[in-house]
């Protein structure tokens, strides 16, 4: 199901209130608006400080006019009470904000900083951003990215934006695409259709640069993909190799253990090729990471760029620098698998 798509700089609570109420988004950006909030009925704690106040320069007066004593410990008593009662007052919190209002001022504050995908997009632009963020939200709940074997702090700051950019190129088209069909609909010489063809063609040209866009989001969540099933091979076949030792000891206490030990061997070997393989799945992701990046000019990936191109992004070496914490004998700088071997420090 498709959601409310949001400029990152919005602030995050804000953005989670904007995804969980679009119905109510919609009602707010065709003119509704909520029933204001009843007045407050409480009493301020100022009102019942001055009252007390009053009472006790009433009861001074009274002091001189009658006995003092019972009088005095009377006026006492009861300027205490009303000072409490005010405080209590005074302290008790204002009564909380209703969603519907809180939504109206947080829509109306950020108004034109939300995209609605029942509004906003047409039925071509819809589907594209369906495979946005399926594509995004594939990666960022992927195995490999909370385990850090993605850069997933970038990961976090660039996919929201790409999400952006690409709803907000979209909703451009949706628009465009409206306007030009009510036109062509409504009738056109062949001197305005020869006019209209350079409009038409720049229309496509832009729909195939948003849709590169996506396809190179794809291709990454497509290499994520083949990170996290080579991740699941090499938790099993862990699993297995912590195993091993039981079944070596059953092996010689039957006398079999000759004929085992080159199956064991193989096991072994089958897990080395499945951490290669799980290492290079990784290295393929992030080359598509470090395509999504664009030319160093900053400009969108064009059709006929390389993002188009049958075989994936190419390397161009212009990644993020690796983390001074990673392992140096990884060139990702990825953390150890189990069952690596120690580096050996170089012979003197």
């Amino acid at each position: 199901m498709r959601r409310v798509v949001v400029d990152p700089e919005v602030p995050p609570r804000t953005a989670d209130l904007f995804r969980r109420h679009a119905s109510m988004l919609s009602r707010i950006r065709a003119g509704w608006s909520p029933e204001p909030p009843p007045p407050n009925s409480r009493l301020p704690g100022r009102f019942l400080n001055v009252g007390g106040g009053v009472a006790a320069l009433f009861l001074v007066c009274l002091m001189f006019l009658a006995d003092v004593g019972q009088l005095l410990f009377f006026m006492l008593a009861l300027l205490v009470f009303v000072v409490f009662v005010g405080l209590l007052a005074a302290r008790e919190p204002a009564e909380p904000e209703t969603i519907e209002h809180e939504l109206y001022r947080e829509a109306r504050w950020y108004e034109g900083r939300y995209l609605l995908p029942a509004e906003d997009f047409d039925y071509k632009a819809g589907q594209l951003l369906d495979r946005t963020q399926q594509a995004i939200d594939y990666i960022l709940r992927s195995r490999v990215n909370a385990m850090g074997m993605l850069d997933s702090v970038r990961n976090s700051v660039m996919l929201p934006s790409q999400e952006w950019e690409i709803a907000r190129l979209l909703t451009k088209l949706s628009t465009l695409r409206n306007e030009h069909h009510e036109f062509v609909y409504g009738g056109s010489t062949p001197e305005v259709a020869a006019a209209m063809a350079p409009l038409e063609r720049a229309l496509a040209a832009s729909e195939a640069a948003v849709l590169a866009r996506v396809e190179a989001l794809e291709r990454y969540a497509g290499h994520v993909a083949d990170a996290e099933r080579a991740l699941r091979a090499h938790d099993q076949i862990e699993a297995l190799r912590a195993r091993l030792p039981r079944y070596e000891e059953l092996l010689a206490e039957s006398g079999a253990d000759v004929f085992a030990v080159p199956e064991i061997g193989r096991l072994a070997e089958d897990a080395g090729h499945l951490e290669q393989a799980l290492r290079d799945s990784v290295r393929s992701a992030h080359e598509a990471f470090r395509h999504l990046d664009g030319p160093p000019g900053g400009s969108p990936p064009s059709a006929s760029g390389p993002s188009a191109g049958p075989h994936g992004p190419p390397d161009r070496g212009d990644g993020p620098p690796a983390s001074s914490s990673h392992t140096p004998t990884d060139p990702f700088g990825f953390p150890p698998f189990p069952g690596d071997p120690a580096e050996e420090p170089p012979a003197r």
